[in-house]
Formats: C-alpha cells, sequence, structure tokens
C-alpha cells in the first residue's frame, strides 16, 4: 500500500473514532413522532478511496463510488391503517439533494400483506437493487451490473457498427451520431443509484412474494418524466422453500430509447420498437456465521441502424456476481466478491469485437461494527478490461457508515 492510501485509511480511522464518540448522543433508532404515525430514519456513509482514471466505478451522477460522502433522509407517514406516505432524499458529495423516493402506500386489507405504491418507487427488478444502502453492502464496490456504465445511451444512437465500436469502455463519456451529440456519461445495465417513477403492486405469504410494476423509465434509464410514449412492465417472484434460502426471478421489458432520437434514425412511428429488455436470477444463503449470494442479469437493447455495417441483432450484455460474507466474530466480518460483465459481439467494417469492453472485478474487504448502527469497512478491488483509457486498477478503499 502506499503513503497515499496508507494517509487515507488512518484518515478515516480517526474520523470513526470521532464520529463514534458523536454517535453516542446520536439517534441509533429511527425517529418516531406523533404516536407512531411519523417515522425519521437515515443513513450517512463517507467513503474514502484513489482516483480513478479507468473511470471503473464511475455512477451516472458522475461520482466515483469509492470516493462518495452520500447523506440520506428518510421518512414515513401513516394516514391511517390503509394508507402511508414515504419518501426519501438524498444528496452525494454535497451536490443539490434530489428526491430519491416519494410514493404512496395503499393497503386494500389491513389483515393481507397485499399493497399498492404510487410514485418513485423501490425496484421491482433484481436483488441487489433492493440492497443499496451502504449498511446493506458488505463490501463497498456495487456490482457491474448495477453500477459500470455503458457506452449507451437512450438519448444518442449509434449510426453503425463501426459507430458503437467507436465507443468501447467510453461509457463515461460517449456520444454517437444520431440525436444528441453532446459528450455525455452512458448507462448501467441496471441503475441502482435512481428509482423509477409509476405504480407497483406486491403482495407476499409465507413462502412466495411477487412484486409487479408499470413505470415511465427502464432498468438503465429510470424517469421521473417519460421521454417516449411508452411504458416498463417489470415483475419479480421470489420464494423462501427452506429456511435461510431465498431464489428470486426477476423480468423487465420498456422502450429505452427517445423520441427525438428515435426520430432522427427511422422518423415517426417507430419509438416503442426500440426497447430494453432484461431478465435475471438470483440466489441466497444463510447458516450461522456464512451468508452466500449469487445473481446473473441478462439485458438486451434494440436500437435503430441506419448505415452499414447494421447490427441486425439486439445488444446484449451478461453481468454475474457471486459474493459470500464470513462472521469471525460479533461484529467483525470477512466479505468478497466476484463480478463479470460480458457483450455479444458486433461485426464493424474491420474488426469483430464485442460492443463494449468486457469487465472483471475482484473485491476482498472487511467489515467492523464499532457499535450497533456505526460500521467500518474496508477493501481491496481489482478492476480488468481489455480498452479504455486504464485496463486495470488496484483500489484501496474505506467506508464509514453510520445509521439510524
Amino acid at each position: 500500500m502506499n503513503a497515499a492510501r496508507a494517509g487515507w485509511l488512518a484518515c478515516l480511522c480517526v474520523l470513526s473514532s470521532a464520529v463514534a464518540a458523536a454517535a453516542q448522543r446520536l439517534p441509533d433508532e429511527p425517529i418516531v413522532l406523533a404516536n407512531g404515525r411519523v417515522t425519521l430514519g437515515g443513513d450517512v456513509s463517507a467513503t474514502i478511496g484513489p482516483s480513478d482514471p479507468g473511470f471503473f466505478n464511475y455512477t451516472d451522477y458522475e461520482h466515483s463510488a469509492l470516493r462518495m460522502l452520500r447523506v440520506d433522509l428518510s421518512g414515513l407517514v401513516k394516514a391511517g391503517d390503509h394508507v402511508s406516505f414515504l419518501g426519501e432524499i438524498r444528496t452525494e458529495n454535497t451536490d443539490s439533494v434530489q428526491p430519491y423516493a416519494l410514493f404512496v402506500r395503499i393497503r386494500p386489507w389491513t389483515n393481507r400483506n397485499i399493497d399498492i405504491q404510487a410514485g418513485r418507487l423501490p425496484p421491482t427488478f433484481g436483488a441487489f437493487a433492493r440492497r443499496t444502502y451502504a449498511s446493506d453492502n458488505p463490501l463497498i464496490g456495487y456490482p457491474l451490473t448495477y453500477q459500470y456504465l455503458t457506452s449507451l445511451r437512450p438519448d444518442s444512437l449509434p449510426a453503425s457498427a463501426d459507430d458503437l465500436l467507436r465507443m468501447r469502455a467510453r461509457g463515461w463519456l460517449s456520444n454517437f451520431l444520431i440525436g444528441n451529440t453532446t459528450p455525455d456519461h452512458g448507462v448501467p445495465v441496471v441503475n441502482a443509484f435512481r428509482w423509477d417513477t409509476g405504480v407497483q403492486v406486491h403482495a407476499a405469504s409465507q413462502v412466495f412474494d411477487g412484486t409487479v410494476s408499470v413505470t415511465t423509465g427502464t432498468l438503465s434509464n429510470p424517469l421521473v418524466r417519460d421521454d417516449n410514449p411508452g411504458k416498463q412492465v417489470a415483475g419479480r417472484f421470489t420464494a423462501r422453500p427452506l429456511p435461510g434460502l431465498v431464489a428470486g426471478v426477476s423480468l423487465a421489458r420498456g422502450p429505452f430509447v427517445t423520441t427525438t432520437a428515435a426520430r432522427g434514425a427511422v422518423g415517426d412511428g417507430h419509438t416503442g420498437d426500440f426497447t430494453q429488455d432484461a431478465w435475471g436470477a438470483d440466489v441466497e444463503y444463510s447458516r450461522g456465521h456464512y451468508l452466500l449470494r449469487f445473481e446473473t442479469v441478462t439485458s438486451r437493447w434494440t436500437l435503430p441502424m441506419v448505415r452499414a455495417p447494421f447490427i441486425t441483432d439486439p445488444l446484449s450484455s451478461t453481468g454475474t456476481s457471486i459474493e459470500g460474507r464470513y462472521r469471525l466474530r460479533p461484529g467483525l466480518y470477512v466479505a468478497g466478491r466476484v463480478d463479470h460483465l460480458g457483450f455479444s459481439e458486433v461485426h464493424g467494417s474491420t474488426r469483430t469485437l464485442a460492443w463494449d469492453a468486457p469487465v472483471t472485478r475482484y473485491e476482498v474487504g472487511a467489515g467492523y461494527s464499532i457499535q450497533r448502527n456505526l460500521l467500518l469497512k474496508v477493501e481491496y478491488q481489482h478492476d480488468s478490461r481489455d480498452a479504455g483509457l486504464a485496463h486495470t486498477a488496484n483500489p484501496v478503499a474505506a467506508q464509514l457508515v453510520f445509521w439510524f
């Protein structure tokens, strides 16, 4: 470890000691007001790590997931036995405050686990998307499927296979010839940093759990206001057949390309033809000191092509991650994750390549609970791919998480 990284870790250790002392005077449980009708909670995470010249940990908020101060404040207001209002605001690196979630929850029957939610909603698709708080993640980095930026954009489209291949490993700043030609960041396969807007229905029993939703955006590009006339339909089904075992499947389909970009490529009347389709599977098993998780997500984007060499099949990607955690003793654990994101091949004028550069990530780390709601995490990460500004990166990062 070089001197700069050692200095970062030393600073975080000092900070953790200071926050631990302060946390003795801060709430360690959600704040409940108005005879239980109002509940407030919060989550603060401070992550320090090296710069990322390869943009492996870059997010669509244009921050590195390994160099981030994130503050969340959530609230729940019960308007009665059947209706609740939920919201959350978030800021990253002291930028502007963003409305992360804002929705109403309706329970038609108080004795049945069925609810309807409308507004800016929790994710329907996938397993990790439901564990995006720093306190829920045993490591610091995110699985590639949920964070790594591909070169694709809903508002800027490649005119040909050559135009697409020109942007391999340029998800941090890509631009194409159709639609918005201003360089900007691409999208991840599934966005874990933004929630979509729409309507969601959820029902559960002791063994089975199901959720379906209709929203304005897609997995890659959640929205508040729709930018095309179509809607995404998504569903997730999970089962708990044995104690400690959870298995889930997810599906989603929705128009991905904006109306303006689609019109620039093929004219009017075809916006709904250019979709993102995705399906996923996940398994979690916990027993004693062990926790094991597996998740795989395959996504396909159908895009218009106007010049040769044409791309006739949808662009696809498959991301797979395996992670595990082992508790050495109360308050102390070790964890690891193996992660790969691959892409289908396209045929250009002079070469055949995966349309974006495949990425592999290894993470190992540890966590120590300074107190029940104050967690210190450290990790080593190795990233590799065959294109881009940097082909490899080996960051060491530390994170302090406080929640109530």
